[in-house]
C-alpha cells in the first residue's frame, strides 16, 4: 500500500541535499526505487520533504542507504519523519 511521507530537516541547506542526492544517484544500484514522486522545499530553517512511495518497505530500504550517507557527510539529523497511508493517488 502506497504511504505519504513528510520529514522536515532542520539545519539542512540546499547544497548539502544537493551533494546527499548526487551521491545516491551515483550508486550503482537505484536507491530510490518505488519512490513514486518527490518535493524538496526550502524554508526559513531547513528542507521539507514529501515523498509518495509504493510501500513502507521501499521507503525504509532507501533510509537504509541514505541515512549512512548523510551521516557520513555531518548533515544534521530530523525528527522521524511522518507517515501516513494513502487512500487514493494519480498523476496527470
Amino acid at each position: 500500500m502506497a504511504i505519504l511521507v513528510k520529514a522536515e530537516l532542520p539545519g539542512v541547506t540546499t547544497d548539502q541535499y544537493d551533494a546527499l542526492n548526487g551521491r545516491l544517484q551515483a550508486l550503482p544500484d537505484n536507491p530510490f526505487q518505488g519512490c513514486l514522486s518527490h518535493v524538496c522545499v526550502a524554508t526559513d530553517s531547513g528542507l521539507l520533504i514529501h515523498d509518495l512511495w509504493e510501500s513502507e518497505q521501499d521507503m525504509r530500504r532507501f533510509m537504509n542507504r541514505v541515512m549512512p550517507l548523510a551521516e557520513e557527510m555531518g548533515l544534521p539529523q530530523g525528527s522521524q519523519p511522518e507517515i501516513h497511508q494513502v487512500h487514493n493517488y494519480w498523476m496527470p
